[in-house]
């Protein structure tokens, strides 16, 4: 964990930092950047599969890559753009920090340091050389079609014309990453068929329904408007949202004996928060369902506070409604263009 004085001075050079790789980060890269957000990652991405020409979506998750990116590499690329040798040394201090487990300390030569608010620029510099700007050329010399790509952080989704393309580009990113020590985490990482005319070829070959995949908490599902046109479909993961219960669930459990309205207003909180991220179209039933949890499990805890509670569904009904807010929409349709990539000035090794 880094110190106090170590935060404000990493703080003071990420914003210095920044103005710097501002200029060289490609458009498709949302992870941790000002004025970037997993909502605009999303939008980016719904937009290009519904007015691109994408039949087939590689997802794809780089295993352990905070713990894994190589620092050798990393000092490489950062010298590319960065002449002061005092920063560097600074960084690579950072970098030999090392980490303590059960109060033994070790070094590292692998992964950014823990708790560190300049890990997050770092593994975006990493990513820019490594991926970025590799696949940003890639795609301009080798596909026979279309083919879009939206990154946040470590977690990135590519959308294909045709599946040759994206099995050789597959096959080529295997060989890059393990040129940088990185490796494609084989359990997250799949091409399914998807997109516009994904359900019309399968049912042309007498298949089943297209399958889903999951991009920063979304399950993103091939459907169908009332007119009968293509529609991405973006719900809450069921994974997301079963962890999202356990943890209020333990939560709930430990503030049992708090006031009434203490829970009401801690219950809230938590509600807002996951409406602010999760309520875009389409989404209102796992909002609801979420909202449900929380009251069934409001609900058991107020009748485990005493043996003598008698909590019945009527004033459980009284203090949602007092206490929970309603679902609704807050996200609009995304309808922003795909953002199109600029062209960084740092070479590509």
């Amino acid at each position: 964990m880094a110190a106090l004085e170590d935060k404000i001075v990493q703080r003071a050079l990420v914003e210095v930092l920044n103005a710097i790789y501002e200029e060289d980060f490609l458009g498709f890269s949302y992870g941790f950047r000002p004025r970037r957000s997993p909502h605009g990652a999303l939008d980016a991405l719904a937009v290009a599969i519904t007015t691109r020409r994408v039949n087939w979506v590689l997802d794809a998750d780089i295993r352990g890559f905070f713990d894994t990116l190589d620092h050798e590499w990393l000092v490489c690329f950062l010298e590319h753009r960065i002449a002061d040798k005092r920063v560097l040394r600074l960084i690579q201090k950072w970098l030999r920090a090392g980490v303590i487990e059960d109060g033994k300390w070790s070094q590292t030569g692998v992964g950014t340091p823990q708790g560190a608010s300049v890990s997050t620029l770092l593994a975006n510099v990493y990513l820019h050389y490594v991926f970025d700007q590799w696949v940003h050329q890639w795609r301009g010399r080798h596909p026979r079609g279309d083919v879009i790509v939206a990154r946040y952080a470590d977690d990135f989704v590519l959308g294909f014309e045709h599946r040759d393309d994206a099995e050789r580009f597959l096959a080529d990113l295997r060989k890059r990453f393990a040129r940088f020590g990185l490796e494609l985490h084989p359990g997250k990482t799949r091409l399914i068929e998807f997109g516009r005319f994904a359900a019309r070829d399968r049912a042309r070959r007498g298949e089943g329904k297209p399958e889903t995949f999951e991009f920063l908490g979304f399950t993103h599902i091939c459907a169908k408007t009332r007119r009968g046109r293509f529609k991405l479909q973006r719900i809450t993961s069921k994974k997301r949202l079963r962890a999202k219960a356990r943890e209020v669930k333990a939560e709930m459990r430990r503030r049992r004996h708090h006031p009434i309205p203490d829970q009401g207003r801690w219950l809230a909180g938590v509600l807002h928060g996951h409406y602010r991220y999760y309520a875009v179209p389409d989404n209102s039933r796992a909002l609801r369902a979420f909202r449900g949890e929380l009251v069934q499990g409001w609900r058991r805890t107020l009748r485990r506070r005493s043996q003598r509670t008698r909590i019945t569904w009527e004033r459980i009904g009284r203090l949602q409604r007092r206490w929970l807010p309603q679902p609704r929409i807050l996200h609009s349709r995304p309808t922003v263009p795909f953002p199109a990539t600029t062209q960084g000035r740092s070479p590509v090794r």
